[in-house]
């Protein structure tokens, strides 16, 4: 925890370069408004808490009323602060699986709850962002359009396909990782690997267990709702902050601008994609070569996005980062335990 809290720092120096390389005041921020500011923070506020409520609802949907439903959202939301402090959003699966077996939950259904979380705010995701980089590319944005496209299809692909193969399959650990495993770690390693390889076991038995069933079908589909409406309240933060400099942007066009750069700020190069998500909605909206960010008059600026980036990144990470440590961190007594 000590080293995210320190990389946060780090995600402003994209920000202060942006700012000297273009001439941007602090001025120039704050004239976007108090209004525009605040209604942008609510809207990625509501984004959170629906992810919270989807988790809530696949728990106990798999576990019954085992723990509060909005304890379990404010968990989910909490875990968001290890996504915005870790290049690729990945992490908040690793907090929930966590706090669901500090609950006496078993590893395998708090895993299959976790990816069944995460596999379907990928799947909405990766749709809305493989609907931009078409858009993009329609307009004639070729490198925005290809980066796009190239980067959402392979992470939706990738997860859409494990997940269904998980029912169909066993996975096991990679024989070249088993062998490296053992060679270094004697038998402690040999001991992980067996560990591994029967949590794995578990959880795609989970998968041909639930993953036909009527009922899991359900889940996934209002799950799924659940995370399209998530993603389509982050795309309306953009055009309330962009309202506050006088760039008028349709909700259609902020939502795509979002959701592609959304999904450029998935590339492993910076702490939650710090820089890359201010880069793609410039890009996406003003249709510019990547290599020559000058931006022509009358179209949205480089206030509006950093405007954007503190009300649905910076203020977000103190709230996720409070509700972390207050409930997914916490000591539960025993007698919580189920």
């Amino acid at each position: 925890m000590n080293w995210r809290i320190i990389a946060i720092p780090a995600t402003l120096i994209p920000i202060f370069v942006i700012a000297i390389q273009f001439d941007i005041k602090f001025e120039d921020v704050l004239a976007i408004g108090i209004i525009p500011f605040v209604l942008a923070v609510i809207a990625m506020m509501i984004k959170l808490g629906l992810q919270g409520i989807k988790f809530a609802y696949i728990s106990h949907k798999y576990l019954g009323k085992f723990d509060s439903f909005w304890k379990l959202c404010g968990v989910r939301i909490g875990s968001e602060f290890i996504k915005f402090t870790t290049p690729m959003f990945v992490g908040a699966e690793f907090v929930v699986i966590y706090y669901l077996h500090k609950k006496g939950v078993a590893p395998s259904k708090s895993t299959w709850i976790a990816i069944m979380d995460i596999v379907t705010e990928v799947f909405a995701g990766g749709l809305l962002s493989i609907m931009a980089g078409i858009i993009a590319l329609m307009h004639g944005a070729y490198v925005i359009g290809a980066l796009i496209l190239g980067i959402s299809i392979t992470i939706t692909s990738l997860w859409m396909v494990l997940f269904f193969l998980s029912s169909r399959r066993t996975f096991q650990v990679p024989k070249i990782l088993v062998s490296l495993t053992k060679r270094f770690g004697k038998e402690k390693g040999a001991k992980y690997i067996d560990q591994t390889n029967s949590w794995m076991e578990e959880v795609c038995t989970m998968s041909r267990k639930n993953l036909r069933t009527t009922e899991s079908k359900k889940v996934f589909t209002i799950s799924f709702l659940f995370s399209l409406a998530s993603w389509l309240f982050y795309g309306i933060s953009f055009m309330v902050i962009a309202m506050g400099t006088g760039y008028i942007v349709g909700i259609f066009d902020s939502i795509m601008a979002v959701m592609g750069a959304n999904a450029i700020a998935n590339l492993p190069i910076t702490v939650g994609g710090s820089g890359l998500a201010e880069f793609g909605i410039i890009a996406y909206l003003n249709n510019l070569d990547p290599f020559n960010l000058v931006i022509p008059e009358g179209t949205v600026a480089w206030d509006a996005v950093i405007g954007w980036r503190i009300a649905t990144y910076y203020v977000p990470i103190a709230v996720t980062w409070l509700l972390l440590v207050k409930l997914a961190l916490s000591k539960i007594p025993k007698a919580e335990k189920s």
